[in-house]
């Protein structure tokens, strides 16, 4: 399904590219969420006259559809961002194992915290910019000891983020039932 090649640790990318992403990511990461900031206030101020979409049969589900489409797209830590600690470890594998470990570590918690009221989510996806120098086979390596699998309802992109699930504990693999 996935090439070996997917698994394997994303290049290191050059100085220059990293510093000019860099200095792009403090010009534009503010004006980004501005946009951002500016694009949920319109939203809100539409959605209160968006009220009225009630009385036109089928509008009110088409406008949720295009909300979800929209929440995929816009993202408030955009791919194309680099942070400072990114541009200082670029290449170094225990810096990005440690990324790699703490985000799967999160969301196992987030995952297995039941709090009154809310389902914990079943779902996840971890970004390039967390294993970069591991590769996606140490992030499923280590999220598959955490109870964790690919998502096969929506397939990961391997380049750019690993989408895992939750497995339910009578489900995982060595788990004894009484």
């Amino acid at each position: 399904m996935y090439p070996d090649s997917c698994w394997e640790p994303v290049p290191a990318r050059s100085t220059a590219n990293l510093v000019a992403r860099f200095v792009l990511t403090v010009v534009l990461l503010p004006l980004h969420w501005a946009l951002v900031l500016a694009g949920l206030l319109a939203l809100l101020a539409f959605s209160l006259v968006g009220d009225l979409l009630k009385l036109i049969p089928g509008a009110e589900k088409g406008f949720l559809r295009g909300l979800d489409a929209l929440s995929d797209r816009v993202k408030v830590w955009p791919r194309w961002f680099v942070s400072w600690p990114e541009l200082r470890h670029e290449g170094d594998a225990e810096f990005y194992r440690a990324r790699a470990d703490e985000a799967v570590a999160k969301h196992t918690s987030a995952a297995t915290t039941t709090r009154k009221g809310r389902v914990p989510p079943w779902t996840c996806e971890i970004p390039v910019r967390k294993y970069r120098a591991v590769g996606a086979g140490y992030v499923l390596r280590t999220a598959e000891s955490r109870g964790w699998a690919l998502r096969h309802d929506e397939y990961s992109d391997l380049p750019n983020e690993i989408r895992l699930r939750r497995v339910p504990k009578e489900a995982a693999p060595g788990a004894v039932s009484g």
